[in-house]
């Protein structure tokens, strides 16, 4: 995912043309009027526990970059196990050229209660960084990197609610997507990410939903996220809600003031296709001090089952308390 710029501790995570920005210090007031309504009584639990043996075994196939081995092994295993708990369950396969090399890549599709009106997007990429290029080793730099945060984090979070959806419907209908081939772009160059995103919003295979929520990056052992940038001028309504219901089930790691901002996957969902999504991520991995992010790093003992548990929780009490317009 996402190239330089320098500030004065080094670099900034990604290029001018991804609109970066310093985090801001003064506190982002949010209103009184909320869409969501308070947590309803018997809102099935999250598990960080179960979502972090999920996020394991994707790291357990090696880097998932395209091409690779443990890439078709995952692949594999993420099709096979949202079949096991979504209603329908199918692929958006597409091809995308980087330096003269073709790669064979593939959008994972899982639905929930498709007869509802009332229609969200939960979508994270699946696929890790080819290159590790922020490595402090510069001999490591070519190989790929493991993506447990990068990668398996916001996957593992989307299992895990796939699983609850299974067992106890949403009330509203749920599209749980891996996007494929976000990090396969070059620094400098902004729109060479999120590939699959792209390509699927330039071909939906249905209606349009009405809002959706990207996660990535959201393992972190330290995990801090503030109010990305795009996510707020994209939809600043579902933004509120979401971190003012964080606010009232005592999430620490969701801050109430604005971030980043960030070309991420819900950058061309808006663009293209007019979903109004919003990123959930923390991109300063593990904190301003040091960085994991496409380094070798990036590996399950830096990420934490608390982590995703507390991104997992309000993505359910989110979903389990919207209101069907049926």
């Amino acid at each position: 995912m996402r190239p330089k710029l320098k500030n004065k501790d080094g670099y900034f995570k990604f290029s001018i043309p991804r609109f970066i920005t310093l985090t801001a210090h003064l506190m982002f007031l949010l209103p009184a009027m909320m869409t969501l309504a308070g947590c309803k009584s018997g809102v099935t639990n999250f598990s960080g526990d179960n979502s972090f043996q999920f996020l394991e075994k994707q790291c357990s196939f090696g880097p998932r970059n395209p091409g690779s081995e443990g890439y078709k092994s995952c692949r594999n295993y993420l099709i096979e196990t949202l079949d096991n708990f979504a209603d329908t369950v199918f692929t958006q396969p597409f091809q995308v050229t980087v330096d003269k090399d073709t790669f064979d890549l593939v959008n994972i599709i899982g639905r929930f209660q498709q007869e509802s009106n009332n229609h969200t997007l939960l979508g994270a990429h699946w696929d890790t960084r080819p290159l590790a290029d922020r490595d402090t080793n510069p001999e490591l730099r070519q190989d790929p990197i493991l993506g447990a945060n990068d990668g398996a984090s916001g996957v593992a979070v989307l299992l895990e609610l796939a699983r609850l959806f299974h067992e106890s419907p949403p009330p509203i209908a749920v599209t749980i997507i891996f996007f494929d081939g976000e990090d396969l772009g070059k620094e400098g160059d902004p729109k060479s990410y999120a590939r699959g995103s792209s390509y699927f919003a330039d071909n939906l295979p249905f209606s349009t939903p009405e809002n959706g929520i990207i996660l990535d990056m959201v393992g972190d052992i330290d995990l801090n996220i503030s109010i990305e940038r795009n996510s707020y001028r994209q939809n600043p309504e579902l933004v509120k809600a979401l971190w003012k219901q964080a606010e009232t089930l005592r999430l620490p790691a969701f801050k109430n003031w604005l971030g980043y901002a960030v070309y991420d996957d819900h950058v061309p969902l808006w663009e293209k296709a007019q979903i109004p999504a919003v990123d959930i991520i923390d991109f300063e991995y593990p904190n301003r001090s040091a960085n994991f992010w496409h380094t070798h790093q990036d590996v399950p003992a830096n990420c934490s089952p608390r982590s995703l548990w507390q991104v997992g929780t309000l993505l359910t009490h989110y979903i389990y308390n919207l209101e069907t317009n049926d």
